[in-house]
């Protein structure tokens, strides 16, 4: 396990007291239910919040009928879209089931990806430190994967550097989707970047605001890319957000700075 932090730790005071699961699924027919069904064994879930981006097939009723709420996209708006509609559907449930006169108790919130199926629920070494006020963020380390994927690295070598970069922290896998965020994390995260740049974006942004993070092996399998024309052109349009969230970050970092916050780190140690 891996860690970066520039503050104290939290108070168990403020800490989350529970867990909501957000899972963005687009044509995930086939693996939604069981990811669902996986998820709500995580000790102290107890929200699972399916949003269908735009999906062609039957995944919102699967999920449904697995126990989980959804949320519909008629029309595909990207990950990060699908991320931010679940969470705000969370936080408005919480904000319309609190007492008028007191502040909501916001969740922790899990961000699980639709086809980890029965590995779901190893997602929950994520969720103890968030929930303990040990950390605002943990972000999921996967195991080398049964079935390898096509890929060259290049997307994750954008990301790994941009990352190291922006913000003084190495992630060993800097586009892993499976995170656990206090609420502060995400607040501080938003807005959300565009499509597959979310993960990269959100590392940045949270570690740059002084917040914790922590890096968690996590026992999780999932379906990898292939190397077909499809999966090239997936594997391009990640590498475009990826590229465009760094590029906003750095561009950012000099209006407010003159420097990289990391290049600030290091000439005022």
């Amino acid at each position: 396990m891996s860690e970066q932090s520039n503050t104290p730790v939290p108070s168990s005071e403020t800490a989350p007291r529970a867990i909501a699961a957000v899972i963005p699924a687009m044509d995930e027919a086939d693996r939604i239910a069981a990811t669902v069904r996986s998820a709500k064994q995580i000790p102290g879930v107890d929200i699972i919040m399916v949003v269908d981006d735009g999906s062609s097939d039957d995944t919102g009723v699967r999920a449904r009928r697995a126990g989980a709420e959804v949320v519909t996209h008629r029309k595909n708006k990207g990950k990060a879209a699908a991320m931010m509609t679940g969470a705000f559907a969370i936080r408005n449930r919480e904000i319309s089931d609190s007492d008028p006169n007191q502040r909501p108790n916001h969740r922790a919130l899990l961000f699980i990806d639709g086809d980890l199926e029965d590995s779901a629920l190893n997602t929950a070494p994520l969720a103890a430190p968030v929930l303990a006020g040990e950390a605002d963020m943990t972000i999921a380390i996967l195991p080398a994967q049964k079935r390898k994927g096509g890929g060259f690295g290049f997307v994750v070598g954008l990301a790994k550097k941009g990352i190291a970069e922006l913000s003084g922290f190495d992630a060993t896998q800097p586009l892993s989707g499976m995170r656990c965020l206090s609420r502060e994390a995400f607040d501080t995260a938003l807005p959300f970047a565009a499509g597959w740049g979310v993960e990269t974006a959100m590392t940045i942004d949270v570690v740059n605001a002084g917040l914790r993070v922590e890096e968690v092996e996590c026992d999780l399998h999932h379906r990898v890319t292939g190397k077909d024309l499809n999966a090239q052109l997936h594997r391009a349009a990640q590498y475009r957000d990826v590229a465009r969230a760094i590029l906003v970050r750095r561009l950012r970092a000099k209006k407010q700075n003159g420097t990289s916050p990391s290049t600030e780190k290091e000439t005022t140690q």
